[in-house]
């Protein structure tokens, strides 16, 4: 797999079409977004990595081989403005809007999830959105406690402890994993199963 970046786009206007199942990555800023991007890719800085959270503004696409990759806008940023984040909002709305195969909602397997993790969990399930959540970091965790956290975030995003997939983009746990996912996404897209509501 030869993975390599596409495009950024501001708006709607500028969003990426493909005949290839659009994968979306979606998670607050500092989640480790771009480190599970890298991960997947198998490349250091194929996604770029932010010092300062709430700096991605745009919808990133990449193209994974088999699939294209979009990386959302981080949310839940207390320093960035009301306007701003209203910009995002409008810019996710429009996003969601547009074919997507998968969702990828990342949360931080180390705390419990925030009210934006919910609100986003929420509004991929009213949307009727296919997607798994990604506990990311769990290398810092012991195989206990990274088990007990996957109960506690089921419990609070009301949903199966088989839809948290616990993530190390250091270790390479879950990889394998998430390529599973893929593969059967991509079989599904194929076959015409999948079909985005506008």
């Amino acid at each position: 797999m030869e993975a390599k970046f596409l495009l950024s786009a501001a708006d709607k206007r500028g969003f990426y079409r493909s005949e290839k199942p659009m994968i979306a990555v979606c998670g607050k800023s500092n989640v480790g977004k771009s480190s599970f991007i890298n991960a997947l890719a198998n490349r250091k800085k194929l996604a770029k990595t932010s010092a300062e959270p709430g700096r991605t503004r745009l919808v990133n696409y990449f193209d994974l081989g088999g699939f294209v990759l979009a990386d959302l806008p981080g949310y839940g940023y207390a320093r960035v403005s009301k306007a701003e984040k209203a910009k995002w909002a409008r810019l996710l709305e429009d996003f969601f809007c547009e074919p997507i195969a998968h969702v990828f909602a990342l949360a931080d397997i180390r705390h419990d999830p925030t009210a934006d993790d919910l609100t986003m969990i929420e509004y991929l399930t009213y949307r009727r959105l296919p997607f798994t959540i990604v506990a990311t970091k769990a290398d810092k965790l012991s195989k206990m406690r990274a088990a007990m956290m996957v109960r506690a975030i089921a419990a609070k995003f009301k949903t199966g402890e088989s839809n948290i997939l616990p993530f190390s983009s250091v270790t390479g746990q879950g990889r394998a994993e998430v390529f599973a996912l893929l593969e059967g996404v991509a079989a599904r897209a194929a076959a015409g199963e999948i079909v985005s509501e506008e």
